[in-house]
């Protein structure tokens, strides 16, 4: 049979034969609801194309025959698009129809593209294939693709009417996990059977680091896998890790499951099982896992978590821990039991929830020695922080003239080394805008009258203090103090001789408080008792401050030859007045002994919530300067010979006051501090020192005699101290710089120094992330001249001399650093020296080998209080989680 081209056949009687046939084409974009992969595909403009639409459905109607058919309703629901590069070619004896090269075909929302495209209506078969290049290589591989379905087998046959399909190498991907089928066969639109499978978590599935071989699969799209025999195939050698049969879950959506625990061995506890339960995919918003840990020698513990979120609403996690360790036995001397416990709650609303309210949530509370004592988490950042900190707040904005302003919160601050808690429950905040009575509604405030303000400030307490042992008891709401102060600031500003700003307030504050005391002599225990007396009461103090000061600029100019060009000194001078009178009236006198002789005064507000009313008169003046040195270097990578600007000086800081109501020591101590970044802004230097002229007796107390004529020196140096911080890296010498990201875990530091936290709950965490990863997968190449690498280090050293010690009270230096051997394979660590204990801080060192799809490390604290070591081996993906090797020494607690 001749070539034609189809355009001329729907001109001839032929057309009606063909017609009849045409719905069968529209069958054929049925077989494209195979599986679903991921592929790539290419699109090239063709210039010979069909279209067919409904309208092609029609018969064609003989003007002298009566159609007496009943008329079917039209299958397409849309336009049927087909095209190749090279031909397309119709075959009316073989009843096909042939699309070649680059062959395409669009319905609704399939397409369907192969190197060849054969269509038999008669037989009711799809053919898609692959082409030879001239090299004698297969290309054009077929490619569908509806919605976000993909499959890309090397060829297939489709059966229309019975929508089977059988599959050469198909390739799906289902979630994490990447499946690849010698031969595949579709039953149906839910059901397809596959024979060596290989299945795998690795993004390269024709050439994967590892993969489980399948020799028959059961597989149903988003729903599961039934996999028979199977074996772990690693680096294309067999190994004899596998199961005779086994099923995998697959679903869009999470579903609940075990958590198998990691086994190991304690010294104190014996062996364990840490870190199995149970996940509850509770619903698509929030969910729960369930977890726990088992020792030999009766310890246990367990954890609850559970993450909840509402897209553009709100977004939080919960996560509480228990923990109950047992050291020795029962009836022996060392026997100890310790119970501690922690709660961590984060809330975050989103920005978009509301524009007047917003919730939020931020809490970390426990026992104060959870962090140290956990035997399920290795985190010395936390165990070395010292306080424990939580709030929860509610705020309200009225929008209203003035605006108003509303908050409720509750706070929590612990103290782990004293365990002394203390607790806001709850705290009540109001304000109003600021007013400006005397200002026109448009126009500009200037003066001292036009900007006159004013503020109203509300704030409520209930607080409670209390001890670790007393927590979420009811004898810790005993002491609690409640009461609630009002502040009404009134302030203006003006300039004067143009170059001075004077600014000038009052501040008025009334405090209602419903706990009081009550001191007096008791002669019967012969000594002064303090009663607590609970009662409404009030006190109203004022004060009032003004200031002035303005802004100096000098420049100190070299010549536009010379490498410093400038050097730009900014001074800010001020002088602050402060006047408090004396509030004698709160003041009542208690006897100290039973002479009737010896008295003193005191204030029944004394340790209020808000403070109380001080009896002595304060008239006060403060001076402060603060300055700024900036140079203007010549550029020597502009090529235009431009000159840039090098901070010399962030800050450098000089304040001392004058008290002129006191009889002696009216000049207080010179406080001196300053700061600077150095090396391209990669060195941070802040340093601090208190200076004093006058001198001190035997016991450390300041003397009404200067120091010089005290035998010393014009000053004195009581106290000092110094801190450097150094972050580089190799990019630090390229010309682009690399950011790099610290995280912050369970209340620890946010650098590396005191060690990398270790979650043992979830070993698969790295050291790399997604920038090194993009990074490696452009050049797997073993580095030929340049090893990347970061390092961060802190000095700290501060002096003491307030009684004459003369001495370094710390000195240390840590550092904490990561290296890439090689591609994939980094090493870290973290250690410092303190010269004052002469002895190595905390050291931890950290390898780590990441091989694509599995992850390989091991973690070391040599020496100390918290020695441990781990190593891990295992996959990453979250599908085959539990597949791993783990083995670790956890580090010795000791309980109390």
């Amino acid at each position: 049979m001749t070539l034609q081209k189809v355009s001329q056949i729907f001109t001839k009687i032929l057309l009606k034969a063909l017609h009849t046939k045409l719905f069968h084409i529209v069958f054929s974009v049925i077989f494209l609801t195979l599986g679903t992969t991921s592929v790539f595909s290419q699109e090239t403009p063709i210039p010979n194309t069909i279209t067919l639409s409904k309208s092609d459905l029609e018969k064609v109607k003989d003007s002298t025959v009566v159609d007496t058919t009943k008329k079917s309703k039209p299958f397409l629901e849309g336009v049927v698009n087909m095209k190749a590069k090279e031909y397309e070619k119709l075959d009316q004896k073989k009843k096909t129809v042939t699309l070649h090269d680059e062959a395409e075909i669009y319905y609704t929302d399939f397409e369907l593209k192969a190197g060849k495209i054969v269509l038999d209506y008669e037989k009711n078969l799809v053919y898609a294939g692959r082409l030879k290049d001239s090299a004698g290589n297969y290309i054009q591989r077929p490619v569908f693709k509806q919605g976000q379905n993909i499959i890309e087998p090397d060829s297939i046959i489709f059966h229309t009417k019975s929508k089977r399909a059988k599959v050469w190498n198909s390739r799906t991907t289902q979630g994490e996990l990447y499946i690849k089928a010698e031969i595949s066969k579709k039953e149906n639109d839910s059901v397809y059977f596959m024979k060596n499978a290989r299945m795998t978590t690795s993004k390269n599935i024709d050439d994967p680091e590892y993969y489980f071989l399948v020799r028959k699969v059961k597989f149903v799209p988003k729903k599961k896998v039934v996999a028979g025999l199977t074996n772990m195939v690693i680096m294309d050698v067999p190994t004899p890790i596998g199961l005779p049969f086994a099923y995998f879950p697959i679903t869009e959506k999470s579903l609940s499951g075990f958590i198998m625990p990691t086994p190991g061995q304690n010294n104190r506890q014996g062996y364990f099982l840490q870190n199995g339960g149970y996940y509850f995919a509770l619903s698509d918003h929030y969910d729960l896992a369930v977890l726990g840990d088992y020792y030999t020698n009766g310890s246990y513990g367990l954890r609850a978590e559970s993450n909840y979120a509402k897209r553009y609403k709100f977004n939080g996690r919960v996560n509480i821990r228990f923990e109950n360790n047992i050291v020795s036995e029962r009836g022996f001397p060392d026997y100890v039991k310790s119970r501690q416990y922690n709660i961590q709650w984060s809330h975050a609303q989103d920005a978009k929830a509301s524009a007047d309210s917003r919730f939020s949530a931020s809490v970390n509370l426990g026992s104060s020695q959870y962090f140290r004592q956990s035997i399920n988490m290795n985190n010395v950042g936390s165990s070395l922080n010292n306080n424990l900190s939580s709030s929860v707040s509610f705020s309200k904005t009225f929008r209203t003239v003035p605006q108003i302003n509303m908050s409720v919160s509750a706070t929590h601050s612990q103290n782990t080394n004293t365990q002394i808690i203390n607790m806001t429950l709850p705290t009540f905040q109001a304000s109003v805008d600021r007013i400006f009575p005397f200002a026109p509604k448009d126009g500009i405030k200037k003066g001292i009258i036009k900007n006159i303000n004013l503020q109203y400030n509300l704030r409520g307490e209930n607080r409670i203090q209390t001890n670790d042992s007393l927590f979420f008891t009811s004898q810790m709401f005993r002491d609690a103090k409640s009461g609630f102060q009002h502040s009404i600031p009134i302030s203006t500003n003006f300039k004067i001789f143009k170059y001075f700003s004077v600014s000038a307030g009052t501040t008025y504050n009334e405090v209602w408080v419903m706990n009081t005391i009550k001191k007096g002599f008791n002669p019967t225990e012969n000594k002064v008792i303090t009663q607590d007396v609970n009662g409404f009461e009030a006190f109203r103090t004022y004060n009032f401050t003004a200031g002035i000061g303005t802004t100096i600029y000098g420049t100190f100019n070299f010549g536009e030859d010379k490498k410093i060009q400038a050097i730009r000194h900014v001074m800010r001078p001020n002088i602050g007045y402060g006047y408090t009178p004396n509030f004698n009236q709160y003041f009542e006198k208690y006897a100290l002994d039973a002479t009737g002789v010896n008295f003193a005064d005191y204030t029944k507000f004394e340790g209020g919530l808000f403070g109380s009313p001080s009896n002595n008169f304060s008239n006060r003046m403060n001076f402060s300067l603060s300055n700024t040195f900036e140079a203007k270097v010549r550029d020597k990578e502009s090529k235009k010979g431009e000159a840039k600007k090098v901070m010399l000086l962030n800050n450098l800081n000089f304040a001392i006051g004058y008290d002129i109501a006191a009889d002696s020591l009216k000049w207080s101590e010179i406080s001196v501090s300053g700061g600077t970044q150095l090396l391209k802004q990669k060195m941070n230097v802040n340093f601090a020192a208190i200076l004093d002229a006058f001198a001190i007796d035997n016991t450390g107390r300041r003397i009404d005699k200067l120091n010089i004529d005290n035998g010393g020196s014009l000053l004195r140096l009581p106290r000092a101290n110094m801190t450097i911080n150094y972050n580089f890296s190799s990019n630090d010498f390229d010309k682009k710089d690399k950011e790099s990201k610290q995280n912050l875990q369970n209340g620890g530091t946010g650098d590396d120094l005191f060690g990398r936290s270790t979650d043992l709950s979830d070993s698969r965490q790295s050291l790399f992330n997604d920038k090194d990863k993009e990074k490696e997968n452009k050049n797997l190449e073993w580095y030929s001249y340049k090893i990347p690498w970061d390092l961060r280090l802190a000095y700290s050293v501060t002096y003491n001399n307030s009684n004459r010690q003369n001495e370094i009270q710390s000195h240390s230096v840590m550092a904490s650093g990561n290296f890439e051997l090689a591609p994939r394979w980094k090493v870290g660590f973290s250690s410092g020296y303190d010269f004052k204990q002469k002895g190595v801080t905390f050291t931890q060192l950290r390898f780590e080998r990441d091989l694509e799809s599995w992850r390989m490390s091991f973690n070391w604290v040599p020496f100390g209080t918290n020695t441990y070591w781990g190593f891990f081996i295992g996959i990453s993906s979250s599908i085959f989680s539990d597949i791993k090797y783990e083995k670790r020494q956890l580090p010795d607690r000791v309980f109390r």
